[in-house]
């Protein structure tokens, strides 16, 4: 505990010693495993944009799964300095922010809406939408894989999961695109824009609760109004603050995280030959890819009270990054970490799904949609290669590709 001047003069004098990361600059934005790197080298912690970093497997894990560090809530509209109105309370209320008995009752009440079963129902309409959008490429033997592989990919699916009409995909596609911009650099310009959509989106969702409950059937919404332990329930505004969760968490990150891994395949094509004759790897490669090249790099948390946290006491209120993309290339976990290999045995979870209370809820239909993307972009696009520039998004909240543009082998 730090309860007094010269313990706490003590704290300040250990993260003084911890290594910074240079987190604004060009070449951490390039390539920032380097920098993990050397900085694990020194020690378990670093010290990042304005507070200290977990970097080693053990300390991330501790970081992600220990109680006394708490989610950050809006923690990006606060430093935007919006901490009222409908934007702020939208944020504080999803899942995403709640932690204790509020969100433990959620997760009890919706995890089995969200089971491998649930996931594998829907492999064959993402073997469909991913073969669709291949067919018009597939002649020419070229395509930008952001734009037109992974960008319009997960929408249809989530579609699917909701049991909502798929021709109204472009729909569902124009409000995540709004509403994902709350975790923009231009949050504050954007939030009308992202009210807006959440407003549109819930209407749309309300209806669609109506009309399920006169007539239950078997996808996630129907799922969700069974939902219940003990006589409880959730209430229709957890209902459609669920379904929105759903949409805007699983869209973006599987659109980035396709383009990623089909851009780290690009530069082992050794790999990707292996994939296309091997298809049985596909789960392995997903867990290979979001280990090596993950398009989120880490997670905030907040110290709810004082913790010893490798060797360093981290004061209450004091925001902890759990820089996840570090502890997946730990070689004290993993065994040559920065070589790409599916064939690799995960004897220890990465952790780019997070841990603890808050392990991504999706995480079957993610990994799901990703090995079966991979495994038929592999069947029909051999010798893939990328034939210009791929620069990445800047590397805070979900970063991955902006463009990939690509050529391979047509006529698969």
């Amino acid at each position: 505990m730090t309860t007094d001047a010269g313990a706490a003069s003590q704290t300040t004098a250990r993260w003084a010693d911890l290594p910074q990361l240079p987190v604004l600059e060009p070449e951490y934005q390039v390539d920032p495993h380097r920098f993990y790197r050397q900085a694990r080298e020194q020690g378990p912690l670093a010290f990042g944009l304005v507070g200290p970093a977990a970097l080693s497997y053990d300390a991330v894990r501790t970081v992600l799964r220990d109680r006394r560090f708490g989610s950050t809530k809006a923690l990006n509209l606060e430093v935007s300095g919006i901490t009222s109105g409908p934007l702020w309370d939208q944020a504080v209320r999803s899942i995403l922010s709640l932690d204790g008995e509020e969100h433990h009752r959620l997760r009890r009440l919706v995890s089995k809406a969200f089971t491998p079963t649930s996931a594998a129902r829907l492999r064959a309409t993402m073997a469909e939408v991913i073969n669709e959008l291949i067919e018009p490429f597939s002649v020419v033997g070229r395509c930008d894989i952001v734009a037109d592989i992974a960008r319009p990919y997960p929408i249809p699916i989530v579609c699917e999961l909701l049991g909502a009409p798929r021709r109204d995909w472009r729909l569902f596609s124009a409000w995540t695109d709004d509403i994902f911009k709350i975790f923009g650099p231009n949050v504050v310009s954007d939030e009308p824009d992202i009210v807006r959509a959440t407003g549109e989106l819930r209407g749309y969702v309300a209806e669609m609760v109506a009309r399920r409950r006169e007539t239950l059937t078997d996808d996630l919404i129907s799922n969700l109004i069974r939902a219940e332990e003990d006589g409880d329930r959730l209430t229709h505004d957890e209902l459609l603050m669920l379904v929105s969760a759903v949409l805007t968490a699983g869209t973006d990150t599987t659109r980035n995280q396709l383009a990623a891994a089909v851009q780290v395949f690009c530069e082992h094509p050794d790999q990707w030959a292996l994939l296309s004759a091997r298809p049985e790897l596909a789960p392995q490669a997903v867990e290979e890819v979001m280990r090596h090249t993950p398009i989120i790099l880490g997670a905030p948390r907040i110290a709810a009270e004082d913790v010893d946290l490798a060797g360093v006491t981290i004061p209450a209120g004091t925001l902890v990054m759990a820089i996840t993309a570090s502890a997946n290339r730990d070689p004290a976990v993993y065994p040559d970490p920065d070589r790409f290999d599916i064939t690799r045995e995960h004897l220890d979870p990465m952790l780019t799904f997070g841990g603890g209370i808050h392990y991504c809820l999706g995480v079957h239909l993610a990994k799901a949609e990703l090995a079966v993307a991979l495994t038929v972009l592999a069947k029909r696009m051999p010798k893939i290669r990328r034939t210009g520039p791929a620069p990445w998004k800047p590397l805070f909240g979900v970063s991955g590709p902006i463009t990939l543009p690509v050529e391979f082998e047509p006529g698969h």
